[in-house]
């Protein structure tokens, strides 16, 4: 039992390590296909992350340890947290209650603030202003992940994604009940927001001035900037599946303890997550970037939807 765990474990691991990349090229490319451009190849993040490994590495005189230990850091807080999610089995593994969903996003949290905090050791002003609007979107965003937080646990009695996967949309009438599919929008709302998405940011643009999720990584080059650009896409995937696996559809996933179950799981959430990507794609490419004092309004906004969500669960609805 305990060598399967560690081999499901490790599965996932791989899965999330291997898939992450692909998940960012599909996603440039939907849109591209949307706006009836060529666009790159989906294979392209990969691309870029072998040419970036293969780089010198220019540091700044100004940096701390901070500014070099960042980018493992961020890289490995996303590996715990798939340890602690259900990426492609239904029952828990090894790991599986040693964190809950507050757990990860404290997890996922520590990495982003070290991402912060090393925008700003360079003494690089485009970094800093970057951070800083990063820090207020995230600020804002806040209440809204807290009140979603609210209402899982109080409809499943329970924070552990395990857990919450068996009860949030069981029986399947609970799916089209008004607490779940609003609850699913404000959380759509905070993936955009938290992933530089449109309308909150532009992830094609690149001027400094405008900026804000990539400016996190502006001073990094070679293998690091390689670090922190793969721990985005780790990030992105790992609340790409919580929404999938635990929030939406929690099917699809591996029952019992054999390979070909999960080999048949990584290809039932592959094309759960490339619905994702088309919701995600449509979005992206029906709205404009907000202006930077309107990204409030869009908080403001999704924090309604979420709390109508408590208030419709609290009623049964």
């Amino acid at each position: 039992m305990m060598a399967w765990m560690i081999a499901a474990n490790t599965l996932q691991l791989l899965v999330a390590l291997l898939l992450s990349p692909l998940l960012a090229g599909i996603l440039a490319r939907m849109k591209e296909f949307i706006q009836s451009k060529r666009g790159p190849s989906v294979f392209q993040p990969y691309l870029d992350l072998w040419k970036r490994f293969h780089k010198d590495e220019i540091v700044s005189q100004e940096a701390t340890w901070i500014f070099r230990a960042t980018p493992y850091v961020a890289f490995a807080t996303p590996l715990i947290v798939v340890l602690l999610i259900p990426v492609l089995t239904n029952y828990p593994l090894f790991f599986a209650f040693v964190g809950d969903m507050l757990a990860v996003g404290f997890i996922l949290g520590l990495g982003g603030f070290f991402l912060v905090l090393a925008a700003v050791d360079t003494a690089n002003p485009y970094g800093a202003m970057g951070a800083s609007r990063t820090r207020m979107v995230a600020f804002l965003l806040e209440p809204v992940a807290i009140m979603v937080l609210f209402t899982v646990s109080f409809a499943a009695n329970s924070t552990i994604p395990y857990i919450v996967q068996q009860v949030w949309v069981h029986p399947l009438v609970r799916f089209f009940m008004p607490s779940h599919v609003l609850l699913v929008i404000a959380f759509i709302a905070i993936l955009l927001g938290e992933f530089g998405k449109i309308p909150v940011d532009n992830p094609s643009g690149h001027f400094e001035l405008a900026m804000i999720d990539e400016s996190k990584s502006l001073e990094y080059s070679g293998p690091a900037a390689a670090l922190v650009k793969w721990a985005g896409y780790l990030r992105f995937f790992i609340v790409a599946i919580v929404l999938v696996n635990v929030l939406v559809t929690p099917w699809g996933l591996a029952t019992t303890q054999d390979f070909g179950s999960l080999l048949r799981a990584i290809g039932l959430v592959f094309v759960k997550l490339l619905a994702l990507l088309c919701v995600l794609a449509a979005i992206e490419s029906s709205f404009a970037k907000l202006r930077l004092f309107r990204i409030t309004d869009y908080a403001a906004g999704a924090f309604v939807v979420s709390v109508f969500a408590m208030f419709a669960r609290a009623v049964g609805a």
